[in-house]
C-alpha cells in the first residue's frame, strides 16, 4: 500500500544480550543527517509533509508491509525524524499482534502475544544486523527511502545519522505513553529535543515519560 495521509499518518543503544530479533515492541526513532529539516515542516501543530517527507512515510509503510515478522503501530515523520513503534512477531507464531497504522488512532492494549520485557543495563550498539531483526529492517527502510529522495533532490550522499535510537517496551502502560508521545509530536515540535530551533529558545525537552 502506498504511503496515504489521510490514513497513515535513536543513536543506537542495545541492551546486552538482547535478541533484537525476538518477539517484543520497540519504541524507534531514526534521524536526517545533521537533523537538516529535509521531510516537511510543522504548520499549527500538523506536519505538512513534502515530497521527501512523502517518500519517507511511504517507505515505512512498505517496510511494515513486506515483512511477516513486523508490524506497524503508531508512527509520524516529523521534519528531520521519523517516530515508530514496531511490534516483531515470535518465529511460528500464527497471529499477528492488532495495531492501527494511523498515527490518529486511539491506543489500544498490547497484544498478549507481545511479552514484558526484563529491564536490562545499555551498551553500544555492534554492527552487523541479522536477518529479520530490527538493524535488518532500518537497513532496508534507510537504504529505499535514500535512493528516492536522492533521485527528486538530485543530492547523492547520505540522506540518514549512521545510528538510531531504540527502547524495548516492557509493558502495556509505557506503550500506551509512547502512543501518544507520537500522537502529539508535531504539537510539542517547539519542545522537541530534535528541533534545532528549540535549543536556541532553551526550551525543555518534551519526554514521552511525561505525564499525560
Amino acid at each position: 500500500m502506498k504511503y496515504n495521509p489521510d490514513i497513515h499518518h535513536r543513536r543506537s543503544i542495545r541492551l546486552k544480550g538482547h535478541d533484537y530479533s525476538q518477539a517484543g515492541a520497540y519504541f524507534l526513532t531514526v534521524c536526517a543527517r545533521r537533523r537538516e529539516c529535509l521531510f516537511g515542516e510543522i504548520t499549527d501543530g500538523n506536519m505538512a509533509l513534502n515530497k521527501a517527507g512523502e517518500i519517507v512515510a511511504d517507505e515505512w509503510v512498505k517496510s511494515g508491509e513486506i515483512r511477516d515478522e513486523i508490524e506497524l503501530d503508531e508512527w509520524v515523520v516529523m521534519p528531520n525524524h521519523i517516530h515508530g513503534i514496531i511490534m516483531i512477531n515470535g518465529p511460528g507464531r500464527g497471529d499477528r499482534p492488532v495495531a492501527p497504522k494511523s498515527t490518529f488512532a486511539p491506543a489500544i492494549p498490547v497484544a498478549p502475544a507481545i511479552p514484558v520485557l526484563p529491564k536490562s543495563p545499555v551498551i553500544p550498539a555492534t554492527p552487523g544486523p541479522r536477518p529479520k531483526s530490527i538493524g535488518a529492517l532500518l537497513a532496508g527502510f534507510k537504504s529505499a527511502a535514500a535512493k528516492r529522495v536522492n533521485q527528486i533532490r538530485n543530492t547523492p550522499g547520505k540522506l540518514w545519522q549512521r545510528n538510531y535510537y531504540e527502547h524495548i517496551i516492557r509493558n502495556e502502560n509505557e506503550l500506551n505513553r509512547i502512543r501518544r508521545y507520537i500522537i502529539n509530536n508535531p504539537k510539542n515540535w517547539n519542545l522537541d529535543r530534535e528541533n534545532p530551533d528549540a535549543h536556541a529558545t532553551h526550551e525543555p525537552s518534551v519526554s514521552y515519560d511525561a505525564a499525560p
